[in-house]
């Protein structure tokens, strides 16, 4: 599916605030890119800003326009670099290592303002308790409980499993409210339940739910994570950007 022109302009400034940048920095970028007809990924046309106090360093690939956020000499450091060695999660390691930079990884960004509604089997109760999530984590590998976050996200809906003696936790979708404007959002699913739509599922009632909020959603997926980022497509996010930091020792 493809975002309507309003919904764009929301999710840059969602990103411009959260950065600390000027609510209208992406949308001038790329206004002034169109009109020079630049190059895309020339680190010239770079929004930059110095925080010297910055703990980690974060770089942002939206919708064409790309942003730097970090210390001075950071910034100096990546000035040649083009945006897509700056969206390698090594290039930036490379650029922090005798800073005590560490890993915090590469994200695609997918973003969307409306979604097809999926509805749950007669079977299938979907529950918006804490403690069913917090059960379908101890279910789960810990590196797939730490990448999705659950806890973290504010919104919770897990889909329970009728059993004979107790109802089990199979998938959970949940959401927070990232920036005042968008739908941050993550999806868990339980080992033995996977490859069943089971996950899709999950996300649909979470998104709509965002939706009927008002929210615009947005999934970020690590680049290395093939599930997740085929979810996001498979669901129908449009593809919006690449999102990579680092963590300053």
């Amino acid at each position: 599916m493809t975002l309507e022109p309003t919904s764009a302009a929301i999710i840059q400034l969602a990103w411009a605030r959260h950065l600390g940048l000027d609510d209208d920095a992406f949308a001038t970028a790329a206004a002034r890119l169109a009109s020079a007809g630049a190059d895309p990924g020339d680190p010239a046309d770079r929004i930059t800003r110095v925080d010297d106090s910055a703990r980690a360093v974060v770089f942002l690939r939206l919708f064409g326009v790309s942003a730097l956020v970090g210390p001075q000499w950071a910034l100096d450091a990546a000035a040649g670099v083009p945006d897509t060695d700056l969206a390698q999660h090594v290039t930036l390691l490379t650029l922090t290592r005798s800073h005590g930079g560490h890993g915090l990884g590469s994200s695609a960004l997918f973003f969307a303002d409306d979604l097809p509604l999926q509805q749950p089997s007669d079977d299938l109760m979907v529950s918006p308790g804490n403690p069913e999530a917090i059960l379908l984590e101890g279910l789960c590998p810990p590196d797939d409980v730490n990448e999705v976050g659950l806890q973290g996200l504010e919104h919770r809906f897990t889909i329970m499993h009728p059993e004979e003696e107790q109802s089990a936790p199979v998938a959970c979708g949940a959401y927070s409210e990232w920036e005042g404007i968008l739908a941050d959002m993550g999806v868990l699913v339980a080992p033995p339940w996977r490859r069943r739509g089971l996950g899709t599922l999950a996300a649909s009632i979470a998104a709509h739910e965002a939706l009927a909020a008002g929210l615009t959603l947005q999934w970020k997926a690590d680049v290395s994570n093939t599930g997740a980022l085929a979810m996001a497509r498979h669901l129908g996010f449009a593809t919006g950007g690449l999102h990579a930091s680092v963590r300053l020792g």
